[in-house]
């Protein structure tokens, strides 16, 4: 029986069209009516076009993308690299660039770089082999070799998540430098003086960086300056909050308190935030905490963060809408700056 079932399964399979030319012929019109109809074309009637699309189903036909990129020297699919899927902002981002791609028709590849300037760069020049729409890569820091490749494609390329006023192409993102500023003059002016600092790496994370430059410098603009920081070389989230804010007490000075913490992120900031309810610390009357991104996780805590919201699925989206409207012929803006919101919260 199960014999049987199995030489019925290999007949069906060998009926399928493998190739366009196969579904052409069964729909009786050109290849290349069949190549609009699946490049979604405006110039095929709608009749035509539901019959080959039926064949299409009917066939079980599924294009060879990478030979149609070849023949035409672009694809449908747009290529996306973000650092990291641990983070929780970039799924968000990623939510806002499949929103709008999918309206467009067009489908996202993505990479995941790891933060790695050379990891990025293999990924770029992967990537653009097989002729993408468009290409959408995080933040502006890129090594000479991805930066290369990117400035002489003809592609449209987009960084997203930071700005920068001479971007290769298009960049679409906010202020970090600002962020870090608007959060140190916030504490500041809740009233503030003995102020730490928690995250990720700096180097490893640019846009963490600039944030920490921009809270430090806003805080010597009010004669204060870091009490004491600890960056941690491993990937962001709550674990390296919950972890290593022990680790941070621990390096006040005796006889010395801080009353405040910055953090590099939100994920960051509510692993800190646990480990204080933990340890009975009390937020914010024995200790503040602020952090960066406006994570839902933040807001949900019995006490919510004090953050700077970034709008990510909005990055995303207008990255994606960019890239479709050049490719309609349009000019959009090189340079948009999303913005972001401060967040009160009660934990600050």
């Amino acid at each position: 029986m199960s014999e049987k079932k199995t030489v019925k399964r290999r007949t069906r399979r060998s009926q399928g069209a493998g190739t366009l030319s196969e579904v052409a012929q069964a729909a009786q019109v050109s290849e290349m009516t069949v190549s609009r109809v699946l490049r979604r074309k405006d110039k095929v009637a709608s009749k035509t076009r539901d019959h080959v699309l039926k064949v299409i189903k009917d066939l079980g036909y599924v294009p060879n993308r990478l030979a149609g990129a070849l023949a035409s020297s672009t694809s449908n699919q747009l290529a996306v690299i973000i650092p990291s899927l641990r983070n929780i902002v970039f799924p968000e981002v990623l939510s806002g660039i499949a929103d709008r791609l999918d309206e467009a028709g067009y489908q996202a590849v993505i990479g995941i770089s790891e933060y790695d300037l050379q990891r990025e760069a293999s990924l770029v020049e992967t990537m653009m082999s097989w002729r993408p729409a468009g290409i959408i890569v995080t933040n502006t820091q890129h090594s000479e070799e991805a930066a290369r490749i990117l400035r002489v494609t003809k592609s449209p390329v987009v960084e997203i998540m930071d700005l920068t006023e001479d971007p290769i192409d298009m960049c679409v993102g906010l202020d970090h430098h600002k962020a870090g500023a608007e959060m140190a003059r916030h504490l500041v002016t809740k009233g503030y003086r003995n102020i730490g600092y928690l995250g990720c790496d700096l180097i490893t994370d640019a846009a963490a960086g600039k944030r920490y430059s921009g809270f430090r410098d806003t805080l010597q603009e009010a004669g204060l300056s870091v009490a004491v920081s600890l960056s941690i070389d491993e990937p962001s989230g709550i674990g390296l909050g919950r972890n290593s804010m022990p680790e941070l007490l621990a390096k006040v000075p005796a006889g010395q308190k801080i009353d405040a913490v910055y953090f590099s992120n939100d994920a960051v900031a509510v692993g800190a935030q646990m480990y204080c309810m933990a340890e009975g610390i009390r937020t914010p009357e024995d200790l503040a905490l602020a952090g960066f991104s406006g994570l839902e996780v933040g807001q949900a805590m019995p006490v919510p963060l004090t953050t700077i919201r970034s709008k990510r699925f909005h990055v995303g989206w207008l990255s994606a809408d960019y890239i479709v409207r050049r490719l309609q012929g349009e000019d959009p803006p090189r340079v948009t700056d999303a913005g972001f919101e401060l967040i009160e919260g009660a934990t600050a």
